[in-house]
């Protein structure tokens, strides 16, 4: 079975940088697309990058300009490096796939069918 485990969470101060990696085990990530979602608490969870299969990936816009995503270990592995990190980025950051990707679909948060156990993140 595929298992995704997500690593790098914990505390930083505004401002500060934390990087999240997100490793994939048990199948070849070949044919999947990963991403990393986030959810505050009693907020919904939102997409934070996602990946399609032909390597590209979409930050949302929160993101754009302070985070990046990068792949590697033959699409294996999905990091994340958040810079500028504010209050409202606290929350527990959830790497997840899908293999419904094909054909540069981009898929959204139900295509997801792996998830990861979640990594928190807390920011003062």
């Amino acid at each position: 079975d595929v298992q995704l485990v997500e690593s790098g969470g914990g505390s930083v101060q505004a401002g500060g940088s934390l990087r999240l990696s997100c490793s994939a085990s048990g199948y070849t990530m070949r044919n999947y697309c990963m991403a990393w979602f986030r959810q505050a608490p009693g907020k919904k969870r939102e997409e934070v990058v996602i990946t399609d299969n032909e390597g590209r990936m979409r930050l949302a816009d929160f993101a754009k300009g302070r985070f990046a995503a990068s792949q590697g270990n033959g699409k294996n592995t999905l990091a994340l490096d958040m810079n500028i990190l504010k209050s409202e980025d606290a929350g527990t950051y959830y790497c997840a796939a899908t293999s419904f990707c094909a054909g540069g679909y981009r898929p959204t948060e139900p295509d997801y069918n792996l998830w990861g156990q979640g990594t928190q993140v807390t920011v003062s």
